[in-house]
């Protein structure tokens, strides 16, 4: 029998068709909360909310039927990719990284994806799901945003993207059809911002609200910790890390590395340099404000004894050094992250 013709995926009037990619290395809890969020009307509305969904979401793979995801839980694929050749909006959720990703194992759908990129359909990912998208090539010389705990292999895994870990949502393409959000629950902007471009402000602002979403407002830099690269194979420079890791609160730290060092001074800060890639004073205050920020979380100690204790005098300056480096003030950041009195033990 002659094989039948690809079909677009049947449409309810109106509404733009989202694509929703299961594959095997996919998070569950993003592809489930994308698809509950953004069915949110025809799921939790009247009929006739139903008939107004600004969105008809599918859950689409390589075929159709229970596809077992990363998490271990069975997912049922609604439509197989073969048979749509149309498509609106194509979302790749997280994907898990077992140590690095490994390209080239999903030809069918990168390929599916370009074709439908070249139809019209917006491509977004959700968190990791850029590493899937990326294999089309259609991020090249673009800017995009990934989780920031992924930000090395990624880069090290597509060198042509401009990456964005501190980035909520990154836009690109000259239609804003590449769509990425960041570290793990930026999903619920990406899904926020999509639900605004396309069905309007209100309709955002209600879904807001019905699921308790959040814009991410801040960015994602308070979230992020540094860590100090450390497999450069500069041994000299090694040294100096492991003795900074616990004596960053002393008066002059850097001239204290260098006379430990024996290196001429000139020296020893361009090998630091090269090494970290970043400066030793830059690298002393950021491991000063890592230390400050779990004295905020854990602790009641005053901000300007907080100062006094990971080596700055002048509470004024540490204040503004904090904001420069996590975006937050010192008693906003403490505000949102501290553990609530109800939750301690």
């Amino acid at each position: 029998m002659p094989k039948a013709a690809p079909r677009t995926a049947s449409r309810t009037p109106g509404a733009r068709h989202v694509s929703l990619v299961a594959l095997p290395d996919a998070v569950v809890s993003t592809l489930a909360g994308i698809y509950d969020v953004m069915n949110a009307r025809s799921l939790m509305g009247t009929p006739s909310d139903s008939a107004r969904a600004p969105f008809q979401v599918e859950i689409v793979g390589e075929a159709t039927g229970p596809m077992t995801l990363a998490s271990g839980v069975p997912m049922p694929v609604q439509r197989a990719i073969a048979d749509i050749d149309s498509t609106d909006i194509i979302i790749v959720p997280s994907v898990l990284l077992r140590g690095s990703w490994s390209t080239g194992r999903y030809p069918a759908l990168v390929a599916w994806i370009q074709r439908m990129h070249a139809r019209g359909a917006v491509l977004c990912s959700a968190c990791s799901g850029i590493f899937l998208l990326a294999e089309t090539g259609l991020f090249d010389g673009k800017d995009a945003t990934v989780h920031f705990g992924y930000a090395r292999d990624f880069a090290e895994t597509h060198p042509q993207v401009t990456i964005h870990p501190e980035r909520v949502l990154v836009i690109s393409g000259g239609r804003e059809e590449l769509i990425s959000s960041g570290a793990s629950t930026t999903w619920h902007d990406m899904v926020l911002y999509l639900v605004a471009r396309f069905a309007g402000a209100t309709d955002a602002q209600e879904l807001a609200r019905m699921y308790a979403l959040q814009w991410h407002q801040d960015g994602l830099t308070p979230y992020i910790t540094f860590e100090g690269k450390s497999d450069h194979g500069d041994a000299e420079i090694e040294a100096a890390q492991r003795w900074l890791s616990q004596h960053f609160s002393v008066a002059n730290p850097v001239e204290e590395m260098i006379k430990r060092s024996k290196l001429a001074e000139r020296t020893f800060k361009r090998r630091f340099t090269t090494a970290t890639g970043v400066a030793p004073i830059a690298y002393v205050q950021r491991l000063r404000i890592e230390d400050a920020k779990r004295r905020l979380e854990r602790t009641d100690a005053s901000v300007d004894e907080i100062s006094w204790r990971v080596g700055y005098e002048d509470a004024a300056f540490f204040r503004r050094l904090f904001k420069r480096t996590t975006g937050m003030a010192p008693g906003a950041y403490r505000k949102r992250f501290r553990i609530p009195e109800f939750a301690r033990p």
